[in-house]
C-alpha cells in the first residue's frame, strides 16, 4: 500500500474523541495509523481537497469497517466531486450508525450526478424529520438548490421560505440561508427584494463564509479600483507588456472567482463545488455506478460493504 508523508507533529490525538472511540476496536499501532490520516484529511480538505482524498483512501484500505473513516472518505470524494464514490462512502457510514445526519450531503450527491429529482425525494422522506435544526435547514438548501436545477426558481423561493429565514437570531447556518434566499430573488428579477437579502446575510456572516459583502455591492453599483499613487503608476509603466500581462491574468483569475461564487450561490451547498466529473472517476458515468449502488444496497447492504473492503484490499 501506499503510504503519503505524515508530518511527524501529527500524532492522532489531534481527532475527535467520538472517533478516537471507535478506533479502538483496532490494534493500538493501526489505530494510530488510521488516525494521523484522518488528521491530515481534516486539515487538508479546505485546502487541498486532492490531498486529502489521497489521505482519505490510505485511511479507508486501513480500516475500512470503521463508520468514521467511511465518512471522512465520503467527504474527501465529495470535496472532489466524486459524487458517486461519496454517496457510496455516506450510505456505508450511514448502514454502520444508522444516523441520519448525513442525508442532505447524500442527496446533494444526487444533485451532483444530475438526478435533483431524487434529491427531492430524499426531501420529502420521514429522516428529514429526524435531523436537528440544522440538518433540516442543510435540507432545505439542498432542496431549493434542486429546484433551481429544474428550471423551478419560485418554487425555490417558496422552499427556502421558512421560520428559520425569518427569524432574527443568527446561527450557524443564518448567513448561507439568507444568502441562498437572497440568491433566488436575484434569478426572479426581484432585485429590490434581493439586495434587502444579501445586506441581511452581510449582517449575519460574521466569518466570510459567503460572498454577500461583494453581491451587495454589485448590486449597488459599487466598482473596487486600485488606487495608485503617479509615482507607483510611473513604475507600473515602466514594466510594459510584463505589467499588462500581470493585470489580465489577475483579471482572469477573479473571473474564476466570480464563476465559482455563482454556482455556490444558485446551489448553496454544504461544500462549493462546480458539477464537473473528475478525470481520476473510474470508468463509465458516475450515474450509472450510483444506480448499480442502489442495487447492492437493495440487494444486500452488508454485501455490498463486505465487496467493497475486499476491493481495496486487493488495491492495497
Amino acid at each position: 500500500m501506499k503510504r503519503l508523508p505524515i508530518p511527524e507533529d501529527v500524532t492522532g490525538e489531534e481527532i475527535d474523541k467520538d472517533v478516537r472511540q471507535e478506533l479502538q476496536s483496532l490494534p493500538k499501532t493501526l489505530a494510530e495509523d488510521v488516525a494521523r490520516n484522518l488528521v491530515m484529511v481534516a486539515r487538508l480538505i479546505d485546502e487541498d481537497q486532492e490531498q486529502a482524498y489521497g489521505y482519505s483512501r490510505v485511511a479507508l484500505r486501513l480500516a475500512s469497517r470503521v463508520a468514521a473513516v467511511r465518512e471522512a472518505a465520503g467527504f474527501a470524494a465529495y470535496a472532489t466531486q466524486r459524487y458517486s464514490e461519496a454517496l457510496a462512502e455516506f450510505r456505508a457510514a450511514r448502514r454502520m450508525t444508522g444516523s441520519v445526519e448525513l442525508w442532505p450531503v447524500m442527496a446533494d450527491c444526487e444533485r451532483g450526478l444530475g438526478r435533483p429529482e431524487r434529491a427531492l425525494a430524499m426531501a420529502g422522506e420521514a429522516e428529514v424529520q429526524k435531523l436537528d435544526k440544522a440538518g433540516q435547514v442543510e435540507m432545505r438548501l439542498v432542496a431549493a438548490g434542486a429546484r433551481r436545477d429544474m428550471g423551478q426558481v419560485d418554487a425555490a423561493i417558496v422552499t427556502l421560505q421558512s421560520p428559520e429565514l425569518a427569524s432574527n437570531a443568527v446561527q450557524s447556518w443564518t448567513a448561507r440561508l439568507r444568502y441562498a434566499y437572497a440568491d433566488a430573488l436575484l434569478a426572479a428579477d426581484r432585485e429590490t427584494e434581493a439586495r434587502e437579502w444579501f445586506a441581511k446575510a452581510v449582517e449575519a456572516d460574521k466569518d466570510g463564509s459567503t460572498d454577500a459583502s461583494d453581491r451587495l455591492a454589485e448590486l449597488d453599483g459599487v466598482e473596487f479600483v486600485d488606487a495608485l499613487g503617479d509615482d507607483e503608476h510611473d513604475t507600473a509603466g515602466e514594466g510594459g507588456v510584463a505589467a499588462e500581462d500581470a493585470g489580465a491574468a489577475d483579471g482572469e483569475e477573479a473571473g474564476d472567482r466570480d464563476e465559482a461564487g455563482d454556482r455556490d450561490e444558485a446551489d448553496a451547498r454544504p461544500a462549493a463545488a462546480d458539477r464537473e466529473t473528475s478525470e481520476d472517476a473510474p470508468e463509465g458515468s458516475e450515474a450509472d455506478e450510483a444506480d448499480e449502488a442502489d442495487e447492492a444496497d437493495r440487494d444486500d447492504p452488508a454485501d455490498l460493504d463486505d465487496r467493497r473492503d475486499e476491493g481495496d484490499g486487493d488495491k492495497a
